[in-house]
Parts: C-alpha cells; sequence; structure tokens
C-alpha cells in the first residue's frame, strides 16, 4: 500500500488530530478487519457500526447502521465490496462515500466486510448472497420486499393477455407476505371479441426454515389462498377457493450459477368445478456483471411440470429466459422469456413472458439510475 493513499484515507474518514495521522502513516497498516475499520470507516460509520452523530460529519446524508440487521443482512458481499472499492456512484448512491480502490485491495475490503458482518448479532436473518435471481414462474425460497408485474402474451390459439401484479413484504428475519392481483384481457374464440377482467386474487405466506450461507442453501414452506373474485365465465377464475401449500429450495452454485426448486400442491374448496393438482419446478441459472460490476446478465433455463392428482398425465414446459438490471443501482430489473409447452402442445398455447420488479428496499423506481 502506498503512504499517500492511506494518509487521504485517514485524513478524510480516520483520525481528528495531525499527530493522530502522523502516528497512522508510520505505523504498520492492520492486517485485521477491525483495525482496517477503524482507520477507514469508523470516522463515519463509527466504533460501533451505528453511525456518528450528524454534528461530528461534515455532509447531510444519513449514515447507515451495521447492527440494523434488516437493512445489513440483505446485500452480498461483493455489493458492498463494489461500492467501497468504486464509491457511492458505482451503485447510484451519494459521492460521499468515497471509492478505497487505491487504498486498499479486495481482499482487504473483504476483511472489513467480515467485520462489519459482526456488527448484526442475530443470525436469523438470511444473507443477501442467498437471494438468488428471480424466475418467471418458481417461487423463490428467500423472504423479499418486491413488486413485480409479470405480463404473459399467448402466440397462437385463442389470444390473451394475462397480466399480474404481485406485492412482497417481508415480516421479520424469516418470514414475507404476498398478494397477487391478476387481470388482462382473453378473446372469445367463438365471437373473436376481446373482454377484460380481473382473476383470482391471492394472499400467500412464506417462512425461510434453513438457511446456510456455507451450504449456500435456503429452505422454506409457504401457503397461498386464491379467492374467486374472477369472472369464471370469462376465463379469469377457477369460481373456487384454492389452498396451495408449496416448498421451495434454492441453491448457491459454483461459478456464480445457482438453481432453484419448488413443489406445491392445488387444493379447491370445490372438486366439482376445479382439480387438485401437483406441480413442480426447477430453475437451472448463472450471473455475469459487465465489467466485474456493471449490468446483470443472468440467463435461466427453467422446467415446469404439472398433473391433475386424479390424471397420471404429466404436462411439461421449458421457459427460456435473461433477467437483466436496468439501473445503476440494480434494484429494478426486467426478464423476458418464452413458455414452450414440451407435451400436447398442439393443446396449449405457446407464451411470451415479460416481468419488471422492483426492490423497493432498496430505494424509489427511480433513485439510482
Amino acid at each position: 500500500m502506498k503512504t499517500p493513499n492511506l494518509l487521504l484515507v485517514v485524513l478524510a474518514f480516520g483520525l481528528p488530530d495531525a499527530a493522530g495521522v502522523r502516528a497512522t502513516m508510520w505505523q504498520d497498516v492492520p492486517t485485521d478487519g477491525e483495525g482496517l475499520y477503524n482507520i477507514a470507516c469508523a470516522g463515519c460509520h463509527g466504533p460501533a457500526g451505528r453511525g456518528v452523530p450528524p454534528d461530528r460529519i461534515a455532509f447531510d446524508v444519513p449514515v447507515p447502521d451495521f447492527t440494523d440487521c434488516s437493512f445489513s443482512s440483505r446485500e452480498p458481499d461483493a455489493d458492498w465490496i463494489t461500492v467501497a472499492m468504486h464509491g457511492g456512484p458505482v451503485r447510484g448512491f451519494d459521492e460521499t462515500m468515497p471509492a478505497y480502490g487505491e487504498a486498499f485491495s479486495e481482499e482487504q475490503l473483504q476483511l472489513v466486510m467480515d467485520y462489519i458482518r459482526t456488527f448484526c448479532a442475530d443470525d436469523r436473518w438470511p444473507r443477501g448472497e442467498l437471494n438468488l435471481p428471480r424466475p418467471l414462474v418458481t417461487e423463490k425460497a428467500y423472504p423479499e420486499d418486491e413488486a413485480v408485474t409479470t405480463v404473459g402474451i399467448d402466440l397462437d390459439g385463442p389470444g390473451s393477455i394475462i397480466n399480474e401484479f404481485v406485492w412482497e413484504r417481508r415480516i421479520g428475519p424469516q418470514s414475507q407476505f404476498e398478494l397477487k392481483a391478476p387481470f388482462g384481457f382473453m378473446q372469445n374464440p367463438v365471437t373473436g371479441s376481446w373482454e377484460g377482467g380481473i382473476g383470482d386474487l391471492t394472499l400467500g405466506v412464506k417462512h425461510a426454515l434453513f438457511h446456510g450461507l456455507e451450504s449456500g442453501s435456503i429452505l422454506s414452506i409457504g401457503f397461498e389462498a386464491k379467492i374467486p373474485t374472477g369472472d369464471e365465465d370469462k376465463g379469469f377464475g377457477n369460481g373456487t377457493a384454492v389452498g396451495e401449500p408449496f416448498v421451495a429450495f434454492g441453491q448457491i452454485l459454483p461459478g456464480d450459477a445457482f438453481l432453484h426448486a419448488q413443489v406445491l400442491m392445488e387444493f379447491p374448496f370445490s372438486t366439482d368445478v376445479a382439480q387438485e393438482e401437483l406441480q413442480w419446478r426447477g430453475v437451472l441459472g448463472r450471473s455475469w456483471s459487465q465489467g466485474g460490476y456493471g449490468r446483470t446478465w443472468t440467463p435461466m433455463i427453467e422446467l415446469l411440470a404439472e398433473t391433475e392428482l386424479e390424471n397420471v398425465d404429466v404436462e411439461w414446459s421449458i421457459v427460456p429466459q435473461i433477467q437483466i438490471t436496468l439501473n445503476t443501482r440494480q434494484h429494478v430489473m426486467a426478464n423476458v422469456g418464452v413458455l414452450l409447452p414440451l407435451t400436447n402442445a398442439s393443446l396449449r398455447s405457446t407464451r411470451l413472458m415479460v416481468y419488471l420488479l422492483w426492490d423497493w428496499f432498496d430505494g424509489g423506481f427511480f433513485d439510482g439510475w
């Protein structure tokens, strides 16, 4: 490390007096995360990670509280280190957060990050590394604060444009509540006219039973209840309430790859109008970022299967897709894919699917562009 770079760090964020600066210049650079944190970060973020009082810093930008697990657990180490190396603007944050890339190596910043992780003393919060990219259909295991609008357009047969708005809100360390509201337009196969309507509203909960960064896995259970608010005659609803228990699993794989798996059951209150179903889904994907920290691209292959419990026939579909981060902060992203029927293809439509996702905990929709 070059002494002038260390001096700049100390002048900006370290010791308050010249004697302390001179002492730090001639001392050996710390080799532990706590020592590096105290030199580079404690001047603003405080020795305990709660941030120093506003009257002791020369800017108006709020300083985050690293002891707040709801804040500090959500992002992976890589995102924190990217901001530390290149400064706040690299992720659409204020330029008050300086770049340390010339002062500290990536290995040293990882040591700092390891120390910052100790400020959250509640290990019930799943780490952000387990928040794997969201597929088009499969429910992911990580509890999240997201708003997602999905559009599905049938490309053959009677036309349909079905939209679904999903609002997810995290409850504590491991749980989540969600609301799904489908709506859209369908073409009458007889008259050819188009009719609009809303579908069956869905209320759901999800809870992470297990998560481990060392194993790279997370397992959740959940339950969704569909309320028969849609018009069954127009094709917008089941005509009965439906309960859907499910299990969801996520796994980090080597080389920035990952997989999702989900198994769910559908139990209609009235089997006269809908049948009990079993569905299972699997996803394999991999992410990479431009320049190591720019726009992130995530191609995925999603395999879907479903069958009525009274029927041995299984309908298979495959959904190739790619998720793309749209803004600098990477909390707004899109996914584009095509659902391709693998069985009974003559009776089932190919469907173009697109979603727009906003991780609203990370800021407003128009922030960080």
